[in-house]
């Protein structure tokens, strides 16, 4: 009965909300001197009786607002980082209206006195996604995407590079909205963070999205030009280990042209160590052991190119053409120690080993783009046809010598696999406004993508004839999606189906075997939003997800690095399908902002490695599809600013799973994240703590992980120029352990990164002041 009473005084609550009458006020903000619109403008509305804070909103790309609120009498404040802030004094505001635009300038007297300010990374909640964007983080200064995706809440990526939403490595990156090259062979390593506008994160994507990424979406927004006229900067990156780097981007921009370039070369250094302990069984007793150590030195050399240029025919018809390149080498020395021990724990055997490993890789990406709007507003057609290919060449070469119980003769492997891929993407969109309220979406999508891989392995320079092959790898997705949109008062909802037809097929040179699927999927997909109160959404959403196989986890051959753990493709893996309901609010008061959800997904045809002793002791890696899995989670984000000079934040997300089929595996996993925001005059200081709690997967028991980052930085030279210190992993407490455990073995590992990096950059802007962006790709 109580339970009767609190659902009815909800309800009611609910709908005393909705019968109050809202106005919508609309306006625009424009910097006078340049005569552009100013994004990320602060509008404030306050009561002219008490001056209490009623509502706000930031200004989009365009510099417009719109606000919804109760009739009264308003004074609106516009604010925006050094320039003078308006007010618009007793608004009486009855109905609907639009306000005159607003012009801001600059305030001398403001920006050569001391000034107390706080720049805070805003959070923007829509229908769809979340919109994070990264303003001046300076944890992120110098840094690489990797470093900025771990900074953004439900998101994390591994000392490896892997990226995962809320604990969950399903997840497809785009730059832009689309797949692209930028991201293959750890490309968001080569990204530099300074590059990037916003990220976006969609848990539960719409139709207009392809279905690839069980976990959601993460979309890397990269900057762009908006400033007319000429524009420049240069960028010099130093650290401890090596991490050099320098950059230089150039553009003009009129009302016709907008010419873009992006030059960047980099230098890194990345040291790690590790040990292992395989215990190994016969039934329940003990027969032996293998102790073994790695220290690994790696070094990075990334050259990018970045050219193009958008053509205005008119102010509804734009051509954007251009071309990105990425040369890197990569290169690796690994030497290994094995320690073979009997059952008590006495040295039977030691074996030495070394490997050189050098991989130049070559990416090139082209891109045309056409946007057409029309005199109905909300009304877009937009065509994108891109082309990627790229190739790698693996070379690996291990030194291996028995030292005990007998010196034996050194023996060399040497293996090579050169890689490479086609990828052709063409894709349209249109956007038809209906009412007001209401619009259709609807486009199509094709993928064209071929790999190859040819791979030879030398054993004491004598060709070994199971490892002497070529992979061919063939993929072509046709997708089709319809949605429609509208708004029932206080509830906003996005209805939508994507159908996609997929091909793929996998041959090989010596006919081990010939794999062709052929599958049609249906990914029906529902967002509703409720506004309780002007600061108070709840959001409720599902969609239907796939991740197909990658190569990497199709490949037969993976390498033979450390023979003792071998990891080899599965060409007959299968699409792995996931249903996901997600019911999240936004509550905004005062100096705090409260972001918690729930969610709930069901998956079907998992992904798990399963690692098999082999009859020479060896163990042998391999993905196959592991049974089904449901997970139930809560996350909460969290930003409060006490004072104008302080923002704290925090996450959590604990989530609980369930995993059935060839690993029966339930656990519970905990990650969070605290940070601290300090803003004085042209000082900002930043510190960051990050918590990955143990967790279970398959094999696979990790150990807790937690680690410190800080940044400090300042703008001189009238914010022409930005001097950056930053120091990732402050307390060297980054450690990677854990078990897995095998039918006949445990094995207990440990790894990490040697050290804190430390590391300096130097931002110089030409013709730019700090907050004018460049443009980057599309």
């Amino acid at each position: 009965m109580r339970k009767t009473l609190l659902i009815l005084s909800i309800l009611s609550c609910i709908n005393l909300a909705s019968q109050e009458k809202n106005i919508s006020i609309s306006g625009k903000v424009m910097d006078k001197k340049t005569n552009t619109p100013l994004e990320f403008a602060t509008i404030t509305f306050l009561s002219t009786t008490n001056t209490t804070l009623i509502t706000g909103a930031i200004t989009n790309d365009k510099g417009a607002y719109t606000v919804k609120t109760i009739p009264g009498n308003y004074t609106i404040k516009i604010e925006f980082i050094g320039l003078k802030f308006k007010a618009l004094e007793n608004m009486d505001l009855q109905n609907d209206q639009t306000i005159e635009i607003v012009y801001m300038e600059e305030d001398a007297k403001l920006l050569e006195t001391v000034e107390v300010r706080t720049e805070k990374t805003i959070i923007e909640h829509k229908l769809d996604k979340k919109v994070f964007f990264v303003g001046n983080d300076m944890i992120t200064k110098g840094g690489t995407a990797n470093d900025i995706l771990n900074n953004v809440p439900s998101v994390s990526v591994n000392s490896g590079g892997a990226v995962a939403l809320r604990g969950n490595t399903g997840v497809r990156i785009l730059i832009n909205g689309k797949p692209s090259v930028l991201t293959s062979n750890n490309g968001l390593e080569q990204i530099p963070s300074e590059s990037i506008e916003k990220i976006e994160v969609i848990t539960n994507p719409s139709s207009q999205y392809a279905s690839e990424g069980t976990a959601g979406i993460i979309n890397i927004v990269l900057k762009k030009n908006k400033t007319n006229g000429f524009g420049s900067s240069v960028q010099l990156t130093g650290g401890i280990p090596a991490n050099h780097g320098i950059g230089y981007n150039i553009n003009y921009k009129n009302k016709k042209i907008n010419l873009f370039s992006d030059l960047r070369y980099r230098y890194m250094d990345f040291f790690a160590r590790g040990s292992s302990l395989r215990t190994n069984y016969s039934g329940d007793t003990i027969n032996s052991y293998l102790a073994s150590t790695i220290n690994r030195a790696r070094n990075n050399k990334t050259f990018n190119i970045y050219f193009g240029g958008d053509y205005y025919f008119n102010d509804k018809n734009t051509v954007t053409l251009s071309y990105y390149h990425r040369n890197n080498l990569s290169q690796n020395t690994v030497d290994y120690t094995f320690n073979y021990l009997n059952n008590t724990s006495n040295l039977d055997r030691k074996v030495i080993a070394s490997e050189d490993y050098k991989e130049p890789q070559r990416s090139n990406q082209v891109e045309l783009n056409y946007i057409k709007t029309f005199n109905k507003e909300g009304k877009k057609f937009t065509v994108n046809m891109q082309y990627d290919f790229w190739n790698d060449d693996e070379n690996e070469l291990i030194t291996e010598q028995e030292k005990l119980p007998v010196e034996l003769p050194i023996r060399t492997l040497k293996s090579r696999d050169i890689e490479s891929s086609k990828d052709f993407i063409l894709k349209a969109d249109h956007t038809i406004p209906i009412k007001t309220k209401s619009k259709i979406d609807m486009g199509l999508q094709t993928e064209i993508r071929n790999i190859n891989s040819e791979y030879e392995v030398f054993d004491n320079t004598v060709l070994v004839d199971s490892l002497n092959n070529l992979l061919r790898y063939n993929e072509q997705i046709i997708g089709a999606y319809l949605q429609f949109g509208s708004q029932i008062k206080k509830l906003q909802y996005l209805l939508g189906l994507r159908v996609e037809d997929s091909k793929t097929g996998s041959n090989d040179r010596i006919d081990q075997f010939n794999i062709q699927k052929k599958y049609i999927n249906f990914f029906p997909t529902a967002h509703f939003t409720y506004k309780v109160a002007e600061a108070f959404d709840l959001q409720l959403s599902y969609s239907r997800r796939i991740s197909r196989p990658q190569f990497w986890q199709l490949n037969p051959f993976g390498g033979i690095a450390d023979r003792r753990n071998l990891r080899i493709g599965n060409p007959n893996l299968n699409p792995m399908y996931t249903d996901s309901y997600e019911l999240g609010t936004l509550f905004k008061w005062k100096k705090i902002s409260i972001n918690p959800g729930i969610y709930y997904q069901y998956s079907t045809n998992i992904f798990e490695d399963i690692r098999i002793s082999g009859d020479n002791g060896f163990l042998v890696e391999q993905a196959i599809n592991a049974g089904t899995e449901s997970r139930m989670g809560a996350e909460i984000n969290i930003i409060y600013s006490p004072l104008k000079w302080l923002t704290l934040s925090g996450e959590a997300n604990y989530y609980t799973f369930d995993q059935k089929g060839i690993f029966n595996v339930s656990d519970n996993a905990l990650t969070s994240r605290l940070n601290t925001r300090i803003k004085f005059s042209s000082w900002n200081f930043q510190a960051n703590f990050n918590y990955q709690g143990a967790r279970k997967s398959g094999q696979v028991d990790a150990k807790e992980q937690y680690w410190l980052d800080l940044g400090i930085g300042k703008d001189i030279w009238k914010e022409k120029a930005t001097i950056t210190f930053r120091a990732d992993n402050i307390f060297d407490s980054r450690i990677s352990k854990g078990a897995v455990i095998g039918t006949d073995y445990t094995l207990d590992y440990y790894s990490k990164n040697v050290g804190p990096r430390i590391y300096a950059t130097f931002t110089y802007r030409f013709n730019r002041k700090k907050n004018e962006s460049e443009r980057r790709p599309e």
